[in-house]
């Protein structure tokens, strides 16, 4: 089953649904904020995506900022990326479109259209 992890009340979010949608592409919903991924699905998440682990991060979100990780990041391991991606999904970036075999992070419909013909 495809899965769209997101967060009901962004408006990113909202789009990438409307565009499944659309393509009446069903897909399990899954709220990033009740449900978080753990380190586990994160990193295989992440692998599957081909992404750095840094696009996973919500660069503009509060948490990302009061934390300071912009400073922090650089010098962390990849294992303590992923859990601090793990401690809170208002970390993660959104949403996240696991298709068959692929995984999209963040919602950019030209993207989204290479993969989802």
């Amino acid at each position: 089953m495809n899965t769209l992890i997101w967060y009901p009340k962004c408006s990113t979010c909202k789009n990438a649904k409307k565009y499944l949608d659309d393509k009446n592409i069903k897909v399990q919903l899954r709220d990033i904020k009740e449900n978080n991924p753990s380190r586990e699905e994160l990193k295989e998440i992440i692998t599957k995506s081909g992404k750095d682990i840094k696009s996973f991060f919500n660069t503009s979100g509060l948490i990302y900022r009061s934390m300071n990780l912009k400073d922090k990041l650089p010098n962390m391991s990849i294992k303590e990326k992923v859990e601090i991606l793990a401690s809170d999904g208002m970390l993660v970036k959104r949403p996240i479109l696991i298709y068959n075999d692929k995984v999209l992070v963040g919602f950019k419909k030209n993207e989204w259209d290479e993969v989802i013909k």
